[in-house]
């Protein structure tokens, strides 16, 4: 029994070393564990009371380039268009944000910082540039460049995907209609055979008669 007990913990303990040795060499898995620690981080050096990581994105891109729509937000933040388009929303609901239409495009809202949004973003600076030094503290000096040089080209192939899905799809061209095929023209029919005209008796007689030798008695 105890020998029976112990293959099957083995055979538990190969399968979770398994399943450990792969999320350890899973992109998505370990992106998201980071985020999750850089979101920690953040918390505890801004406060309750700070604005949020996105809010902050979105304060600083509006910030760097003022009248922006949100569709260049999403290109500047990497946030996607429905959770941008209920974050703009609350934050213009607290007065961070304020709304006007675009002088480019009658048909796009642009939006700009308030003074409180002013504010917010002056006050969060310096705690959020500490939230970045403690996460990068946790890796050695010399792999730190390294680091952000990788996180940096991940930021431009998601800029790039955006721009891609943005792009209209060409429209797709109408095959062209094959020429018809001139008919063939209608041979005539031909000419029915003339009937022969039928003798008379009569007339073959006359023609007997016409037929005899003129020496006859």
């Amino acid at each position: 029994m105890s020998k029976a007990k112990t293959k099957a913990s083995g055979k538990k303990s190969a399968k979770k070393g398994h399943g450990a040795r792969a999320l350890e060499h899973s992109p998505s898995h370990l992106l998201h564990r980071a985020l999750q620690l850089a979101l920690d981080i953040y918390a505890e050096e801004t406060g309750p009371d700070a604005v949020t990581q996105r809010q902050y994105a979105v304060l600083s891109a509006v910030a760097a380039h003022e009248g922006l729509t949100q569709t260049d937000l999403v290109r500047a933040t990497g946030i996607d268009r429905s959770t941008l388009a209920d974050l703009v929303a609350r934050m213009i609901g607290k007065q961070l944000l304020g709304r006007e239409r675009s002088t480019a495009d009658a048909r796009a809202n642009t939006v700009r910082l308030t003074d409180a949004g002013r504010a917010a973003l002056e006050a969060a600076g310096p705690r959020v540039a500490a939230a970045d030094e403690r996460i990068l503290k946790l890796l050695p000096a010399r792999r730190r460049e390294a680091f952000l040089s990788v996180l940096l080209e991940l930021s431009h192939a998601a800029e790039a995907l955006v721009e891609e899905e943005a792009e209209p799809a060409p429209k797709a061209k109408k095959p062209k209609k094959k020429p018809k095929a001139e008919k063939a023209p209608k041979l005539a029919k031909a000419a029915k055979p003339a009937k022969a005209e039928k003798v008379k008796p009569a007339d073959k007689a006359k023609k007997v008669k016409k037929a005899a030798p003129a020496n006859a008695a």
